[in-house]
């Protein structure tokens, strides 16, 4: 496993991170099923962990109102296989978190977090808000939120 100090995490263009994304979140489907809708939205913001120029993991906020309130998005959010459970994607939501606080746009984020996953998400502070629901290609999952802390200037 290589040293998490040596990873870069830093924004990305969408073409850097889609094939982490299909091998992790969209295996067994066609490579498009990978591009989500708001992907291109000027306002979108892409994120890619990298050795080199390898993408090891990836995630991405979008605008998109919860609750009739102004919010992020997560989306997209992959880890490589090998290094799920080694702390990189606390750093990856980590650096997303950071990212959306400095928009000036919410401090508000939710996402439709897979069921096995909801318990990483909780351990960085979401709470999940939904029941369980069945996400078309990619099973069961539930409605998480965060309200970040307001900035400190």
């Amino acid at each position: 496993m290589p040293d998490l100090q040596s990873i870069l995490i830093r924004p990305a263009r969408i073409e850097e991170v889609i094939d982490l994304r299909w091998t992790i979140l969209r295996a067994g489907y066609p490579r498009d099923a990978a591009h989500f809708e708001g992907d291109n939205e000027p306002t979108t913001h892409h994120f890619g962990a990298f050795i080199d120029d390898a993408c090891i993991g990836c995630a991405t906020i979008l605008r998109r109102e919860f609750e009739h309130e102004p919010a992020w998005q997560l989306r997209g959010m992959a880890v490589s296989a090998n290094l799920q459970k080694s702390g990189l994607g606390g750093r990856l939501l980590d650096f997303a978190e950071q990212t959306a606080l400095d928009q000036n746009h919410s401090n508000l984020l939710w996402c439709n977090a897979r069921v096995p996953a909801s318990g990483f998400y909780q351990r960085k502070g979401w709470t999940i808000v939904s029941d369980v629901f069945e996400y078309p290609q990619a099973g069961p999952h539930v409605k998480m939120m965060k309200r970040l802390p307001p900035r400190v200037r």
